[in-house]
């Protein structure tokens, strides 16, 4: 993924996905919090049976894909729940005082012996720092995955719940080294595309978890997953009820990746359609001082993006999660004609969405007529059991 987010930049087809800026005093207090932490957070303290690392994104202080996993195991949990690039859950631990140091510490460079570099460039004619990355990324990736069988071992976990796991491979590595079974629950939208999950053929993959947990059905076939690999459909009971629309509420739905691009595009529908009231609604990561739209396109930063598309008649984005769940709320979908519009391939065909090549199709896109396949009633009290 790392690599995948490197061509992508350097190449100028995206941004960057989730820009994080600290100043020194953000870095000076984020290393004041992992030395506390080393005394206040730390996981090897506890008895527990199973591990759940939950996602950094917290809309309204609420981490929406493992509330209702939390829940059902209770106290048999250990919450592991960095602080580095978010604010952990209430009473959760973590082992970011080790995150950061494992890190800091590498050769300013490494071999590249298989040549990835010089086929990447021959490939692409893009020049990513493979030796950079290789020397930073797995000494931290052994350090850590050794830490974590000590964490697995001390407290006997039977299962591990994990959010991102293409990121946390060092937990997922060490699960498996231990026999332990290692479930993902689903956090966006997963593709042919997604480097994450998208594995042609089917091939054997080192480090990954036994189970995927879907929103829905259409998410288990969409991609070739590494061998092995299970999945059952959990739902997605964090989706509001859609609300009463207003006919004139058009949200733009950005992303760091696209979101100068899709801006553009929000002016064109705003100027072609002067009775549509256009929102441009930044991701979380994403800065305001980074745009400046047009009058008649206004930023929207504030409140739940969830129970801004129960309200909302139209939406338009790129390759966000974020319209899959404005298809299930009743949105009708229209996806711009940007680099990424790929993954929105299979609700194009299917009807559930329409592709933007001219503003004024906005007002003719379509509702999804099958919301289920995309996120289903909650499945979850059916495949947990807690110990």
């Amino acid at each position: 993924m790392r690599v995948f987010h490197e061509l992508t930049r350097r190449s100028g087809i995206h941004g960057v996905p989730h820009p994080v800026r600290r100043s020194v005093g953000d870095k000076l207090g984020l290393v004041g919090r992992h030395v506390a932490g080393l005394a206040t957070r730390n996981p090897f303290f506890g008895r527990y049976s199973s591990l759940v690392v939950p996602h950094p994104r917290k809309p309204d202080g609420v981490e929406i894909y493992t509330s209702e996993l939390r829940a059902a195991l209770g106290p048999s949990a250990l919450i592991l729940d960095s602080g580095i690039n978010g604010v952990p859950l209430p009473g959760s631990r973590n082992l970011d005082f080790f995150t950061s140091a494992f890190g800091a510490v590498h050769s300013r460079s490494a071999d590249d012996p298989l040549g990835i570099a010089a086929a990447l460039k021959e490939l692409t004619g893009v020049s990513v720092p493979i030796s950079a990355l290789l020397a930073r990324e797995v000494p931290k990736h052994l350090r850590l995955r050794a830490l974590y069988r000590k964490l697995l071992k001390r407290h006997d976990i039977k299962t591990v719940y994990v959010v991102v796991a293409y990121f946390h491979q060092h937990i997922v590595g060490a699960a498996r080294d231990l026999g332990i079974r290692v479930v993902e629950l689903q956090h966006g939208a997963i593709s042919p595309f997604h480097l994450g999950y998208s594995y042609p053929g089917r091939p054997v993959v080192a480090d990954q978890p036994d189970e995927l947990w879907t929103f829905g059905s259409y998410w288990s076939t969409i991609a070739d997953l590494p061998a092995g690999m299970r999945t059952s459909v959990v739902g997605a009971p964090y989706l509001p009820t859609p609300g009463p629309k207003d006919p004139s509420l058009t949200v733009f739905l950005s992303q760091g990746t696209t979101g100068g691009d899709l801006l553009q595009v929000a002016e064109s529908v705003a100027k072609a359609n002067p009775s549509l009231k256009v929102l441009f609604r930044l991701h979380p990561s994403e800065h305001p001082a980074d745009y400046t739209p047009s009058p008649a396109v206004h930023l929207s930063t504030s409140g739940n993006t969830l129970d801004l598309l129960a309200k909302a008649t139209y939406q338009v984005g790129v390759s966000t999660t974020a319209l899959f769940e404005g298809m299930a709320l009743g949105c009708r979908t229209a996806v711009a004609n940007l680099p990424g519009h790929e993954y929105l391939a299979t609700p194009i065909t299917s009807g559930h969405a329409t592709l933007l090549t001219d503003p004024a199709e906005l007002l003719s896109a379509p509702t999804c007529s099958t919301p289920d396949i995309y996120y289903a009633p909650s499945a979850l009290p059916h495949l947990v059991h807690p110990l």
